[in-house]
């Protein structure tokens, strides 16, 4: 079995999030997914999620293409979580190209493509602003 691994803080879940991990469970047999705990997103982007942590996870475990959730509390660990899922693939969105290359010796690392012109902190944005969120390229 070709296990996968991926990390993310996946707040405010939208289509961009749903292909990247659709094309990252395609590329093996069991995807795992690395959430950031609120207190990670805050040291990464400075806010807290909109969604709780136990949120996120509720609403990933929903996805078809997830086999399984964790907690992920730290970037340092990230070898560490790699390692203790067994995982033979790591994938990342490719705005991380090159900066987890350090994992090559235990694991493929993978950079997809992210869907082009959508991000959470665009949306939170656009909804505060009372815009229509609208995505193109389906």
């Amino acid at each position: 079995m070709k296990k996968i691994i991926t990390f993310g803080t996946y707040d405010l879940l939208h289509v961009g999030h749903v292909r990247l991990l659709e094309r990252a469970a395609a590329l093996g047999d069991y995807l795992v997914v690395g959430i950031s705990s609120d207190q990670l997103n805050v040291n990464k982007k400075g806010r807290a999620p909109v969604y709780s942590t136990k949120d996120r996870i509720e609403i990933l475990q929903a996805l078809s293409c997830v086999d399984e959730t964790f907690v992920e509390y730290s970037l340092e660990d990230k070898g560490r979580y790699i390692q203790e899922h067994n995982a033979d693939v790591l994938v990342m969105g490719d705005d991380w190209a090159g900066k987890f290359d350090e994992f090559s010796n235990i694991c493929e690392v993978v950079y997809l493509p992210r869907t082009e012109g959508i991000s959470t902190t665009h949306f939170i944005g656009n909804i505060s602003s009372g815009k229509r969120v609208e995505v193109s390229g389906g």
